[in-house]
Order: C-alpha cells, then structure tokens, then sequence
C-alpha cells in the first residue's frame, strides 16, 4: 500500500491525501470485522458487524469510482490512525475474557472505527464541494450517511441490550 509519502500544497492535494487515507482505512476494516464478528456471543451485534462488511465493500467501490472521477488510480496511503483503533480492538479481544463485556468492549472499538470515518467522509465532501468535485459529494455522502447509521445501530444495540448484559 502507499510506500511514498505524498507532498501536499494544496486542497486538492489534501483531498487526494485524505481519500487515499479513508481507501486504507476501509480496506483494513475489511480484516478486521471479520475477526471482531467471530468474537462477538451477542447475535445483533454479529448482524451488525456482517452487515457493515457488506456495507464497506461497497464503500471501498464507492472510493475507487471517486478516484475514477478524479482521473486518478486507487491508492491507499497508510492511515496510523485506523491502525492504532484497531491495534487497540485486538488489544481487548486478547485481554478480555468475560463473553459479555467483550460484546460490550467491541461496540465501542467499532464506533470509534465509525467515528474516524464520520470525521473523514464528513471533511471530504465539504472539500468536495469546495473544490467542485460533484461526482465525489455524492458517493462520499452516500457513505457518510451508511457511517452515521451504522454508528447509530451500535448505540442502540449496545444501550438496549449489551450495556445492560455485561452489568449482570
């Protein structure tokens, strides 16, 4: 993936630098939910892992026709910030050995997945819309809205059932 470092001077270059970011980033949640799904004991918690693999799959295309429209080739530049999110959800899953506070621990490492990738789609579509990358606005706030939603599945799951469990 990315081996050289970029050279940023402008927002173009910034937003290129950031998509390729934001392309590492959903390939290595690619990875990782697998691994955070088999792990889980709560059954809607594992729905909403698998299901938000499906989802970045389809992200991770939305991506590449974003580079396309750039005339661009997809990169991925590494992104230690997912690394370090991650790192720290494989951290808990070797640590914790109580089924339930794991479920409850793993919604929490996931949406602070989310939450990185709000803040990213969220900053590429206002510099979309800066810098009048119309093609881009939409498929990347396509993605921020499935980002929003899966954040919000999480906090539901984890308040109505998983919190409560892990307390027992």
């Amino acid at each position: 993936m990315g081996a050289e470092t970029m050279s940023v001077k402008s927002l173009d270059d910034l937003f290129l630098h950031t998509l390729q970011d934001i392309y590492y980033a959903e390939k290595t949640i690619t990875k990782a939910l697998p691994k955070m799904s088999k792990k889980v004991t709560s059954t809607d918690v594992k729905k909403a892992f698998d299901s938000h693999l499906e989802e970045t799959k389809g992200q991770i295309e939305r991506l590449e026709a974003v580079f396309k429209s750039l005339g661009q080739k997809p990169k991925a530049e590494k992104c230690p910030a997912i690394e370090g999110i991650v790192s720290e959800a494989e951290e808990l899953m070797d640590e914790i050995e109580d089924a339930e506070t794991l479920d409850a621990a793993l919604i929490a490492a996931a949406q602070a997945v989310e939450h990185y990738e709000m803040t990213r789609y969220g900053t590429l579509v206002s510099w979309a819309e800066t810098l009048g990358h119309t093609e881009a606005i939409t498929l990347l706030g396509e993605t921020l809205k499935q980002e929003k939603a899966a954040d919000a599945k999480l906090t539901k799951i984890a308040e109505s059932k998983v919190n409560k469990k892990a307390v027992a």
